[in-house]
């Protein structure tokens, strides 16, 4: 057993290690054209542009929470954090599985079902998507008139997101992977929690293309519309695209397109990198924050536990 946890441990670290590895490849493959897009851009916006992220990720942890506590295995703040910011680092390595490892193995160590952990982190990412596309229809309504068809998952989403249809579906995904079925029908009130943090998640995230794109020379009395939608189209085509780690090159062509009817090209790439940067840089704070307070004194108070017969440390990852 003592074998078994040194190993697993090691195999968190490797993990961590190669996640920031691609993570600083990105950075410095990029350097040359992230630091001319900061040149061209004042400290205010660049400062405001990565605090509007900031609030923004917090918002959707506490929408990952919501989920988490809904299934059965609610956590403090301070644990639920160094779940989801730690593992979320993974994201950045090629390939689609990495994050949801990580965060299944941190929430074991917390008393959390992976089923339950992997169960919220998919919820939550069909969440996103959802209200990202709900919220690109509302803003960018002539591109999406042009892209009608990503409008089409709306309604799917929201048939999927009732609770005897999302239970039935997470059951049968854990049965493909061999794993037990979810012990509750999540709440009605869990899932609309989860729907209307998102939704502000998105609506704040819309003020870090806000400022860069001002700061540019983009006017009208539309812009926060248009720089919202722009993130949360640009996002929904990422996330998409599997292939690629963080949906890295597709988001910014996304947000280039999105943007046109108030910035050229040239300027629109220029806030797309910006944006990528802010998220980067984001995402290393909170799991450096997320790692503090997750080791702070009585942070695992009122760690999860899993019901009699269901011991997590019995469940292998999926």
């Amino acid at each position: 057993m003592l074998s078994r946890l040194r190993s697993s441990r090691l195999l968190r670290v490797l993990l961590a290690l190669v996640a920031l590895g691609f993570l600083g490849y990105g950075l410095v493959r990029n350097a040359d054209g992230t630091l001319e897009a900061i040149s061209r851009l004042s400290w205010w916006s660049l400062i405001g542009s990565y605090l509007s992220v900031m609030a923004g990720i917090g918002l959707m942890v506490l929408a990952w929470r919501a989920v988490l506590a809904g299934l059965g295995s609610p956590l403090p703040l301070g644990i639920t954090s160094k779940i989801f910011f730690i593992g979320q680092l993974g994201k950045y390595v090629p390939g689609s599985v990495w994050a949801y490892a990580a965060m299944m193995e941190l929430g074991r160590d917390q008393g959390v079902p992976p089923r339950r952990t992997f169960s919220s982190t998919s919820l939550s990412l069909l969440i996103s998507l959802g209200c990202a596309l709900l919220v690109a229809a509302a803003t960018l309504r002539e591109t999406m008139s042009q892209a009608w068809y990503l409008l089409v998952p709306i309604p799917v989403i929201a048939v999927c997101l009732h609770p005897r249809v999302l239970t039935f579906g997470l059951n049968l995904a854990l049965r493909v992977a061999r794993k037990e079925p979810l012990e509750r029908v999540l709440t009605g009130r869990a899932v609309l929690t989860a729907v209307l943090l998102t939704l502000a998640g998105w609506l704040v995230y819309g003020m870090h293309l806000l400022l860069p794109i001002t700061d540019l020379g983009a006017s009208g009395a539309a812009l926060y519309p248009v720089a919202t939608g722009a993130y949360t189209l640009a996002w929904a085509t990422g996330i998409l695209t599997v292939v690629v780690p963080a949906g890295i090159g597709v988001r910014e062509g996304a947000m280039v397109l999105a943007l046109a009817p108030v910035l050229d090209s040239p300027k629109a790439l220029v806030a797309a990198v910006v944006s990528r940067l802010a998220f980067t840089l984001a995402d290393l704070t909170w799991a450096g924050i997320g790692f503090l307070w997750g080791r702070a004194p009585g942070a695992s108070r009122g760690r999860a536990t899993a019901p009699a017969g269901t011991e997590p440390a019995q469940e292998n990852p999926v």
